[in-house]
């Protein structure tokens, strides 16, 4: 039994739902809650999560910033007026169903409170054996390659016995393959090519299945 590791948004699902939360509801919440256009709350909250920035941890976490904001609500509300656009890639059911039988884990750089909800929500979580976030899970804010040591070490493989596919080609590719895990770059876009690459999904499981 192979073990196969998926990226999450990007890759499985569509990036409209993670947009939608951080720079459509919460702005909309935040020009209520203080009386402005939606447009200068959304400049507003935009340049506080530049002055946070994606190496820091609290960048992730929808909490932080529900709090910091002081809107007073829960993440899964703000989470439920998005659901309209959570949406999974055309590929995604047909490569999982294709890969039935063997070993599937997510690996994401995002938070567990997004994963979890996404995966529900889209009747994916039965699809996965395990579930990792670097950032909840391990307190990195990226998928170096120590994110898939620690992987492969807490479900007790070799790094080389882990497969991973991802639409990052840094996060998902390098860091995995510096690993030692056998790495596809997912280049939906058909701007690159090698062995290595792979153009959706349906070619990745055709790959890994030989």
């Amino acid at each position: 039994m192979k073990t196969i590791s998926f990226d999450l948004d990007g890759t499985l699902v569509k990036m409209d739902f993670v947009d939608a939360v951080w720079l459509e509801e919460i702005p909309k919440e935040y020009a209520k809650k203080y009386g402005m256009s939606f447009e200068e709350a959304r400049r507003i909250v935009e340049e506080e999560y530049l002055k946070v920035g994606p190496e820091a941890i609290e960048w992730y976490d929808i909490n932080y910033w529900l709090k910091k904001f002081e809107l007073d609500m829960d993440y899964k509300e703000i989470f439920r007026k998005c659901r309209g656009k959570l949406v999974l890639y055309e590929d995604a059911i047909k490569a999982l169903e294709m890969l039935d039988g063997e070993h599937l884990i997510i690996i994401s750089n995002a938070a567990m409170e997004f994963i979890e909800f996404e995966l529900n929500e889209l009747n994916l979580k039965d699809y996965f054996k395990n579930i990792f976030s670097a950032v909840s899970h391990f307190g990195k804010t990226k998928k170096d390659s120590k994110v898939y040591e620690k992987v492969c070490e807490k479900i007790g493989i070799k790094c080389s016995q882990l497969i991973h596919v991802g639409d990052n080609y840094e996060f998902d590719y390098v860091a995995a393959k510096n690993a030692g895990a056998i790495a596809y770059y997912l280049d939906r876009h058909e701007n690159e090519n090698g062995g290595h690459v792979v153009y959706n999904l349906v070619e990745f499981a055709e790959k890994v299945r030989k």
